[in-house]
């Protein structure tokens, strides 16, 4: 007798049913009563097999045939213990996903969701079926439960799953592994692995960052064939051959100003007072003469995007040979450069620009610490004597950078101050410090002087109509301005009511409002996070937060892929490569290498965060114990998250909290309600660190 086919008398009694779901019992009773030869087991497969593949779904009012037209083909974007974010692939919408309803789906997974009930700010969806497997690998520790070793993931799950190691791989309790999913169940709990790798102890920074890493697809070996071909350009001999086409430089008062210990140099600049304004050189290394389209050195650098700095690390976009070697502005050394040259008038607006290709000589390493104590008025013996070729360029340096703040603040520019962490790392690796990076008056000179550059690339781009790499900033959706104003409210801080558009000027006045107040930087983040994210693009529709119709990344092509893109597609119209070849040659690629740049540059800074993360844990492993005054930075229905002054942040838990019934507001209070005490955003409060978790990147407090 043939087989019953369970998957189709089951769609066809639920297509007889019409949209109205029909419960598990009663499909079952009705089958069976219809079919002498009923299997239950077989029926329960293929009930399965359809829920999985996306044809029927089972809600609390029964199960019912999927409306194909309602369900939203959707990309995995993160997965946390509980829940997962999705964005819709067509809009980039992003849905939140409870952990139930995720279906096993990985990172970079392609799904098929249902849009359902939100019960939060951000709209929600269940996996319906996961369409594509992108993602087969994860990190985790190694743990020992119930007599027998396990690995527990960082994200994913909160159980500790069962694996295999074929391999033989020595593998201890405690131990970072790579593990890699060989058969996938119906729940991340369900998945089956097996050890690809094992980092070492999970109770180091430096060994989770090696997670990290790899995880994320990051590695510093560079492919062998990359190794070669950046030896075979790093060639000295043809700087002085190359120069003889090149505009001559190496006289002019031209010197870098970077951190001590920065290798990899990729920005000179020069400064001259004149009659009716100044001279502005920046002057930058020229990649993309060494790092030729199509090459092997090309690929892996498109492939990375940009140099992933954590710690006292880089992973470097290009080798050594070229990052810190023949690419580097090393002073007293003849270096290839692309050079923009600007004269601006007394008010320091740009008259007009060039750029060229430059042979350049930097006459000295400047660091910003010594800079600075210059402009201050420190002038030591030995630093007067190691500036003494360019000190004098520095006030002019300082003069053409106040004009340029006024011209930002005029504009309506927001401010947006960011606390940046400093990492003290020891021989042994071990982070023993962390403490606020300072930023002085150089750095800011230097990033007005690049920012200058960045804006004459782009109209140089835009005016040339040239297929380009752009850096925009979108407006505000209205969405974020809806929860920026329910925050504000919150805390008293007016907003602008009844405006046909937002502004940056609105943005600027808020921060303004709330400055010396204690949630100055709460009000810096909510800013930070109504606003769009920057990103790269081939269209020129402007920066929102800098307030400026043109805007690229000109001034770090050792670094930065979208750099090295416009660099080459500039070289070449300036070498006389015509308006439609250039549309011809470049015009797909500035597509793929905006997408490709704006994916790389999320993953790099996700990176970075991450691995500060592990490193801040590990130092503050170290003060379990002590006592220690912070701000609370967040508040959550769970807790409230306190920064301390070092800029480490920790939970502390509402059970950790006096005994009572809490009342969360939504924003930025939680109420004692039993005591009336109340724990707001920039309130502030001393606490004792009670555990650190390195492997996690997290620390808790308790209030004392």
């Amino acid at each position: 007798m043939k087989k019953l086919d369970y998957e189709k008398i089951i769609a066809d009694k639920l297509k007889a049913k019409g949209k109205k779901p029909v419960k598990f019992k009663v499909l079952l009773a009705e089958l069976r009563k219809s079919y002498h030869k009923f299997s239950f087991e077989d029926f329960t497969k293929a009930l399965e097999n359809m829920k999985n593949d996306g044809v029927i779904i089972e809600s609390e009012k029964g199960i019912a045939l999927t409306d194909k037209k309602k369900l939203i083909k959707c990309e995995v974007v993160r997965v946390t213990k509980t829940f997962a974010f999705v964005k819709d692939v067509k809009t980039a919408t992003e849905y939140f996903v409870s952990g139930k309803s995720l279906k096993g789906a990985m990172p970079t997974d392609i799904v098929m969701c249902r849009q359902v009930k939100s019960y939060g700010d951000s709209p929600e969806a269940e996996v319906v079926t996961v369409a594509a497997e992108n993602c087969n690998r994860f990190t985790g520790d190694i743990v020992r439960e119930f007599g027998r070793l396990r690995v527990m993931p960082d994200s994913l799950c909160k159980s500790a799953m069962d694996f295999l190691n074929p391999d033989g791989i020595e593998v201890r309790e405690g131990d970072k592994v790579m593990v890699e999913i060989i058969q996938r169940g119906k729940r991340h709990s369900d998945h089956l692995c097996s050890i690809v790798s094992s980092f070492g102890s999970s109770l180091k920074a430096s060994v989770c960052a090696l997670s990290v890493l790899d995880v994320n697809g990051v590695t510093p070996v560079f492919p062998p064939s990359v190794i070669a071909n950046a030896r075979e350009v790093s060639d000295y001999r043809q700087i002085e051959n190359e120069a003889k086409k090149r505009l001559d430089l190496r006289n002019e008062r031209i010197f870098t100003i970077d951190s001590a210990d920065t290798k990899d140099i990729d920005d000179a600049v020069s400064v001259k007072r004149t009659e009716n304004g100044y001279e502005l050189g920046v002057h930058i290394a020229d990649v993309s003469f060494y790092v030729k389209e199509k090459s092997p050195l090309d690929d892996e650098a498109f492939k990375r995007g940009t140099s992933v700095y954590y710690a006292n690390r880089v992973i470097p976009m290009l080798p050594k040979e070229l990052s810190n070697g023949i690419c580097s502005l090393n002073p007293n050394e003849d270096r290839l450069a692309f050079s923009c040259l600007m004269k601006l008038d007394n008010n320091a607006d740009v008259v007009s620009f060039k750029f060229s290709k430059s042979v350049i000589r930097s006459k000295v390493k400047g660091v910003y610490s010594e800079i600075n104590e210059l402009l201050e008025g420190f002038n030591g013996k030995a630093l007067t004597e190691k500036y003494a070729e360019v000190i004098d360029c520095l006030p002019v340096m300082n003069e053409i950078a106040d004009k340029l703040l006024s011209k930002r603040k005029n504009r309506g520019a927001p401010s947006l101050s960011s606390v940046e962490s400093k990492l003290i790392i020891d021989e042994n690796d071990i982070c023993v410090d962390v403490k606020p990076r300072e930023r002085g008056r150089s750095e800011e000179i230097i990033e007005d002087f690049m920012l200058l550059a960045n804006e004459c690339a782009a109209r140089f781009g835009r005016e040339k109509k040239l297929p380009f790499v752009y850096r925009i900033h979108e407006d505000p959706s209205d969405e974020k301005l809806m929860n920026l104003k329910a925050y504000l409210t919150l805390l008293n801080v007016p907003f602008p009511n009844n405006k046909m558009k937002f502004q940056p000027k609105d943005f600027a006045d808020i921060l303004e409002r709330t400055k010396g107040e204690g949630y100055e930087l709460a009000v810096n983040n909510m800013v930070l996070r109504a606003m769009a994210k920057a990103k790269y693009s081939p269209e020129p529709i402007g920066h929102f937060g800098l307030v400026l119709a043109d805007y690229a990344h000109f001034t770090s092509p050792i670094r930065r892929y979208p750099d090295l893109a416009i660099h080459r597609i500039m070289s070449a119209y300036l070498s006389g490569v015509s308006f439609d070849e250039c549309s011809k040659k470049y015009s797909s690629f500035v597509d793929s290498a905006s997408d490709n740049s704006t994916n790389t540059e999320i993953r790099a800074m996700t990176i970075e965060r991450d691995c500060e993360e592990r490193y801040k844990a590990e130092f503050m492993k170290s003060k379990i114990g002590e006592e220690a005054d912070g701000i609370i930075s967040s508040v959550t229905g769970f807790g409230v998250f306190v920064t301390l002054p070092n800029t480490c942040e920790g939970l502390a838990h509402i059970e950790t909290m006096p005994d009572g019934e809490y009342y969360y507001d939504g924003g930025m209070t939680l109420k004692n309600m039993n005591t009336g005490d109340k724990y707001s955003v920039g309130d502030k409060m001393r606490v004792k660190i009670v555990n650190a978790n390195v492997s996690a990147g997290k620390v808790d407090f308790e209030p004392v």
